[in-house]
């Protein structure tokens, strides 16, 4: 089934007022939610950063519709608790979660005062702790001695049904490499070429019939100039490219980066416009790839206003 999924975004609001934009877009038409999941935000700006399985048990009592997320195990998340934590929510909620696994940043991640590994190890780390969650979920009482290490772990309560384990990946390196063992792939978007390539890499690597999700971000409010002026201001930090972007690990550090990202820089990244149909097209060009889910993510302050113009003008055109 497809799903157009609205983004809880963590870093940019605080976990009440995204419960509420949570339930706004399934009223609205939104199929499913999609949270990050940060420790810090990218910015002084953005300002929040709530825990998100504590978020995700609220959000999903208040809401029938499913939920995913992304996480980095091995640092800040030891992976056997990030196995209870998506055996909890799946037992409470039945075929309604999904997870993705990343190697993470080192904003979110040396706060545990653990040396920050180059790429290649956080990879090995990352499949490591996919391993070790997929052997608790499956029941096994597990022990593991590597960079990651456990010791007699077993879970006491675990799902009739488990859920997909997907892998995160910006790269098409990691693409190929995240088809040989995850279930699906969520990525962000990209020039459609660029993604297409995205995609061949993972279905190359042994991802082929496995599921694609697909996060576009962009800038929308009903006036374009506070579109424009919310999109620079919350989301100037995050406009190089990902894994540039992977070692800073303190907010000012992306805030000192912003500085040099001017409002042109905004608009030659992201699609910022007060016309949902322009958006529609954007979407639509994604939705043609084949993909399984597209998560909106409106970077902008203007949440609720998205929220229901998509709901009615631009949903209704992907979901027929």
């Amino acid at each position: 089934m497809f799903h157009i999924s609205y983004h809880a975004s963590q870093e940019q609001f605080a976990p009440s007022d995204l419960l509420k934009y949570a339930v706004l877009a399934e009223k609205t038409g939104f199929t499913a939610c999609h949270s990050s999941d940060h420790f810090h935000p990218w910015s002084e700006r953005q300002g929040q950063s709530g825990l998100t399985f504590a978020w995700l048990g609220a959000a999903m009592q208040a809401t029938k519709f499913p939920f995913s997320s992304i996480i980095a195990p091995g640092q800040r998340y030891h992976p056997a608790i990030v196995a209870q934590g998506i055996a909890t929510l799946a037992e409470m909620f039945p075929d309604r979660f999904e997870i993705a696994l990343g190697s993470g940043e080192a904003l979110n991640e040396v706060i545990t005062g653990e040396p920050w590994p180059e790429k290649p190890e956080r990879n090995a780390r990352l499949l490591e702790c996919n391993n070790v969650i997929k052997r608790l979920l499956d029941g096994e009482t597990v022990n593991h001695t590597g960079l990651v290490n456990v010791k007699e772990a077993k879970l006491y309560t675990r799902p009739t049904k488990l859920p997909r384990i997907f892998c995160a990946a910006i790269t098409e390196e990691t693409a190929r490499w995240a088809g040989t063992w995850a279930d699906g792939m969520v990525t962000i978007n990209k020039p459609i070429e660029d993604l297409k390539k995205m995609i061949k890499a993972f279905y190359d690597g042994g991802g082929q019939g496995k599921a694609v999700h697909v996060q576009i971000a962009f800038g929308y409010a009903r006036d374009e100039s506070k579109a424009l002026e919310s999109a620079y201001e919350q989301w100037s930090s995050n406009l190089s490219e990902r894994a540039d972007l992977a070692n800073f690990y303190k907010v000012e550090q992306f805030d000192k980066h912003a500085e040099s990202v001017s409002k042109q820089d905004v608009k030659s990244k992201l699609l910022v416009s007060s016309d949902p149909k322009k958006h529609l097209q954007q979407i639509l060009k994604v939705k043609e790839l084949g993909v399984e889910n597209i998560v909106l993510h409106n970077v902008t302050i203007y949440q609720e206003e998205f929220i229901e113009d998509f709901g009615k003008e631009v949903i209704p055109e992907l979901i027929k």
